[in-house]
């Protein structure tokens, strides 16, 4: 039995080959492509202030990871209803006090709505506990109303929250910090 030889001498063979090769390339490494919290956190116009936050705090690759991780996040609004420099407070130590916030926002594992229960106390990533509300067809995390619920990423699921919530001695340093009058600032 004889057997062909395939010659690819002609450039334009060469070049339909390379370009179909790229192509495939391409595809195969998009379908591959993840969407980590922090992929959901960077890609919503409502969650700049977060995602600057996550960054300066030195979090991104971490909540990148594999995870899983609950993200209860709060929106660009939630940050700008803090007293008047608490965001630049925070921001003057952001590996500390604020990487500590951010932390607090974080479960380890899946928390899907379904799953949560009224009184239900989770331990967030800073060892702190955040406590589960369910009233009036509303989910409250601390305090803070959860607006849009189980956005799914390859490593966990988001939540949309409308304040930031913070363990109290925490939010009591930002507070003494910026020298803000009591009764004002977010949710505990």
């Amino acid at each position: 039995m004889k057997t062909q030889q395939l010659r690819l001498e002609h450039p334009i063979h060469v070049m339909r080959i390379s370009l179909t090769a790229m192509i495939m390339v391409f595809f195969s490494i998009t379908a591959l492509a993840q969407s980590t919290v922090v992929d959901i956190v960077v890609k919503s116009a409502n969650h700049t202030t977060l995602e600057a936050a996550v960054i300066a705090a030195e979090l991104a690759d971490d909540l990148s990871g594999e995870g899983p991780f609950t993200l209860f996040a709060p929106t660009d609004a939630a940050f700008a209803a803090l007293p008047e420099g608490t965001v630049e407070s925070l921001l003057k130590d952001p590996t500390g006090a604020l990487a500590e916030i951010l932390l607090y926002h974080v479960v380890g594992g899946k928390a899907f709505s379904a799953d949560l229960s009224n009184g239900q106390m989770i331990e967030t990533l800073n060892g702190d506990k955040i406590e589960v509300t369910l009233a009036d067809n509303q989910a409250y995390i601390d305090k803070a109303m959860v607006t849009v619920t189980d956005i799914k990423a390859d490593n966990g699921v988001v939540h949309v929250i409308n304040a930031v919530i913070t363990p109290s001695e925490k939010m009591a340093d930002a507070k003494k910090a910026t020298k803000a009058p009591s009764g004002q600032g977010c949710s505990n």
